[in-house]
């Protein structure tokens, strides 16, 4: 299921035995544009350090209660490697945060989440690829921080970032959700990460082999409950790009 980012922003966040917080913001590569690490915002408790939750400790979205459940209990989180809240993620940290926890490190293997592009718990798999050549650094990002980043087209600027578009299966960023208003009023547009060659984090920008025009025509976004296979193949179609969840299909299959 697809959902917005701010959407789960303010989501309360359970353990096993009681609350952790609630979900303040989401920690993402630009390598596969997935989301690493859930932030919380625990109030009094853990103050002074960021209390990260990797997808792969994730149950449950309750959309309708607005909570996400985990497999973690509060005690696994206070001992777990700690990360002071000014901090940026290190691969250190995070090469201690995987081993703590027992989870395949995301960043070996040529996959999504390493050796598949589901979250699979699978140690043996993960065994095989610690010494992968092909291990890259991942370069953590912030939801708020991009949001607000410009978009830069072909021929131009043309909005900028609002909102981002999680799958809740694999935890990727679907779609980057174009606010265009600086450019014409009103409309908002979706934009794939695939369709996006770099970005800049010195200007604040994000780049796509895209012309304004072939945006300005592209289908419009309107609301997180119309975001449907349906629209997503027109969408795909429109702008003659292979559909991901075929790809991701075959790799799975592999």
């Amino acid at each position: 299921m697809l959902t917005n980012a701010k959407t789960i922003e303010g989501y309360k966040l359970l353990a096993q035995d009681g609350d952790i917080g609630t979900v303040k913001e989401f920690y993402f590569d630009d390598h596969h544009w997935t989301v690493r690490y859930l932030v919380a915002n625990t109030g009094n408790w853990l103050t002074g350090r960021q209390v990260l939750i990797s997808p792969y400790a994730l149950i449950d979205v309750n959309k309708k209660e607005q909570f996400i459940s985990t497999s973690l209990t509060k005690k696994q989180i206070e001992e777990s490697p700690s990360l002071e809240s000014d901090k940026t993620v290190s691969q250190q940290f995070e090469t201690d945060y995987y081993r703590y926890f027992g989870w395949p490190m995301y960043y070996y293997g040529p996959y999504m989440w390493g050796f598949s592009p589901y979250i699979i718990r699978n140690q043996e798999k993960d065994k095989a690829f610690l010494h992968e050549k092909n291990a890259w650094d991942p370069h953590l990002r912030s939801t708020q921080t991009v949001s607000g980043y410009h978009i830069q087209t072909t021929d131009g600027e043309l909005g900028h970032v609002e909102d981002f578009i999680i799958d809740e299966e694999s935890w990727a960023i679907r779609y980057l959700i174009i606010d265009t208003q600086n450019w014409w009023p009103g409309k908002k547009v979706l934009v794939s990460p695939e369709w996006i060659n770099r970005v800049s984090w010195g200007e604040s920008k994000v780049f796509t082999n895209l012309s304004r025009e072939v945006i300005k025509h592209s289908p419009e976004y309107m609301e997180e409950s119309l975001l449907n296979r349906d629209y997503e193949t027109e969408l795909h179609r429109y702008y003659k790009h292979p559909e991901y969840w075929v790809h991701e299909s075959n790799e799975h299959s592999l």
